[in-house]
């Protein structure tokens, strides 16, 4: 994040607020590279940062006033107050900066107001959590100009509360963790359940390698339909095998425990998603840290099949990036984040990125599909202050 972001930034707040900001701070999207719907299961995910960020300058205010403005949403300033923050009852962008108020209040912190601007470049709709990385930054800015001493895990878990209780959306803990928690060059080892982390050394450019990103320009909502429907049915079937969550049927019980699920075909589609993903993560972390980051190709490529099949949260635009990308010489794809559009990711060799961005967008465009955007995803830093 150069000093000219940031200087822009703040140059905008203080055009709208009439002076400079305390500080501007950035946090910043995810890629999943492994670990999908695992997250309220109490399960293992992967994620790492990326070079996009939720940018936001940001002062406090006194009178329980909370002034905010984005630069990517048409319209001028929104002015909200604090003891009038109500869950679920705003639907515009503002319920995502204003429920982590909500959630910072709730908890007991003595927040008394703010004036924010925010300005992002992570992808909106494309799996990425840009919805994260805007509560991330807010909640991180804040931290810091009330001083309320908070780590970035606690941020992560104030912010999932506003998301699944203000705003609505029943979220998991991990995108906000990986905008608070990552590091740059490494992918966030996370266990969903205690939060344990370990930060795991992933440099694809030391290993002549490249990870891509295609954005399929579908976009989705998670706060709608599908994505509920898909966690109910997970706790339907924790329920059914008498466990408190999928994270603890172990992947060497799972024919047991399908078994056991009877004729409930639609949860044991579920059940055998999370059960096998977990197992995945697991596998990835182990060849990554012995150096084998080629060979994890074939489990992301496994993990896709399981979201498409048994999950069902593919859509025709995912599939034919995966497809595509494989028949192309990938090392391995798949779709990442919630799902119904979004976000694929290819594993490759830096030697085959031309040919095979090349060939997904001639496959887009004999479909008749939006054409894609991609770009190179890089292990980046997490949520940080920058002036």
């Amino acid at each position: 994040m150069s000093e000219a972001v940031a200087g822009a930034v703040a140059e905008r707040f203080k055009e709208l607020y009439g002076a400079d900001p305390e500080g501007v701070w950035a946090a910043p999207g995810r890629v999943n590279l492994i670990g999908e719907h695992t997250d309220y299961n109490d399960g293992f995910v992967m994620p790492f940062a990326l070079p996009h960020t939720a940018v936001a300058a940001v002062s406090r205010r006194e009178d329980g006033v909370v002034r905010l403005h984005s630069q990517d949403v048409e319209g001028g300033v929104s002015e909200l107050r604090l003891d009038s923050l109500t869950p679920e009852s705003d639907t515009a962008w503002t319920a995502y900066p204003a429920g982590v108020l909500w959630a910072l209040r709730e908890a007991g912190h003595p927040v008394t107001g703010a004036d924010i601007h925010l300005a992002s470049t992570v992808p909106a709709g494309a799996g990425l959590s840009s919805s994260a990385a805007l509560e991330v930054v807010v909640a991180l800015a804040l931290n810091d100009l009330f001083s309320l001493g908070l780590r970035g895990w606690q941020l992560a878990r104030l912010c999932q509360r506003a998301e699944n209780v203000y705003v609505g959306a029943p979220v998991g803990i991990m995108d906000q963790t990986a905008s608070a928690c990552c590091e740059a060059g490494h992918a966030l080892f996370l266990d969903t359940r205690d939060l344990s982390q370990r930060q795991i050394p992933f440099d694809l450019a030391a290993e002549g390698l490249r990870l891509l990103v295609v954005d399929t320009q579908v976009k989705h909502a998670h706060s709608e339909g599908e994505y509920g429907k898909r966690r109910a049915g997970c706790e339907k079937g924790a329920a059914l095998l008498g466990v408190d969550a999928l994270r603890d049927v172990p992947y060497d019980e799972l024919d047991d425990a399908l078994s056991r699920l009877g004729d409930e075909e639609e949860v044991r589609r579920l059940v055998r998603h999370v059960v096998t993903e977990n197992h995945r993560v697991e596998q990835v972390v182990s060849l990554l840290e012995s150096g084998g980051t080629r060979a994890i190709g074939p489990l992301l490529t496994e993990g896709h099949a399981s979201l498409r099949d048994d999950f069902r949260i593919s859509c025709p635009e995912l599939d034919l990036v995966v497809d595509t990308a494989l028949a192309s010489g990938a090392l391995g794809a798949r779709m990442t984040g919630g799902g119904f559009g979004g976000s694929a990711i290819v594993l490759t060799e830096a030697t085959e990125v031309d040919t095979i961005t090349t060939a997904i967008e001639k496959a887009f465009t004999t479909a008749g599909f939006t054409q894609p955007r991609t770009f190179e995803a890089t292990p980046s830093p997490g949520a940080r202050r920058l002036r």
